[in-house]
């Protein structure tokens, strides 16, 4: 064959394969579909936890309040959200942050992989609050 020279491609050569490639392409798009799903849930779930500790040491930072409030509170909220699942270790304290006194609510929580199941106590959350003080 010479430069420049173009082969012939034979159809009868090329017959079937666009099944194949239809398949192949296919289960690579359900895939990355499934994939992009699945980070999703797993943000989701993240965000409803970090927004339901946020929300527990601001329960636990208001005078009058104890620390069983804010980690009751959140757990009442990941509860109602994601299930009681993701509810079972729930610390609250206190702590030093940037100078300031105020509270704050520690959740771990099992990681989504595939669907809802996933690494136990993969996933650790805390959220902060200024400690209001009585005048």
């Amino acid at each position: 064959m010479r430069l420049g020279e173009r082969r012939r491609i034979d159809p009868e050569r090329e017959r079937g394969s666009a099944v194949a490639e239809f398949t192949m392409v296919g289960a690579l798009l359900t895939l990355l579909c499934l994939a992009v799903v699945q980070l999703a849930l797993a943000l989701h779930i993240r965000n409803t936890i970090q927004d339901a500790a946020a929300e527990g040491a601001r329960t636990a930072a208001l005078a009058g309040a104890t620390l069983n409030d804010g980690a009751e509170r959140t757990r009442q909220l990941i509860t109602m959200g994601l299930g009681p699942a993701y509810a079972e270790q729930i610390t609250a304290g206190y702590a030093d942050v940037t100078g300031l006194e105020s509270t704050e609510v520690r959740v771990v929580a099992p990681l989504p992989l595939i669907g809802l199941f996933g690494i136990e106590s993969a996933l650790e959350v805390t959220g902060h609050a200024a400690l209001e003080l009585p005048d």
